[in-house]
């Protein structure tokens, strides 16, 4: 746990940050009282969104292909040998 005074905390209010930030409590004492500095939790996701990949092949999944170079660039071959 880091203790700091606020005239510290005023110089290294950065280093205070990333010490929370890294899970170790802080502590700013004025005039005998004490607080405690956290960090807020990141908001949730929206949930509107929509999926990048809406639909994806079983053998793909089930890694029955692999990546190749064509004439026309980087594409989808099946994998041989199984």
């Amino acid at each position: 746990m880091k203790h700091y005074s606020v005239a510290v905390v005023r110089e290294r209010l950065a280093e205070a940050l990333n010490e929370v930030d890294r899970g170790v409590p802080v502590i700013i004492e004025r005039r005998g009282v004490r607080y405690r500095l956290t960090r807020e939790p990141h908001p949730a996701a929206r949930s509107g969104r929509k999926p990048v990949i809406a639909q994806v092949d079983a053998e793909v999944l089930g890694g029955e292909w692999s990546w190749d170079w064509t004439p026309d660039g980087l594409g989808l071959k099946p994998k041989t040998g199984r």
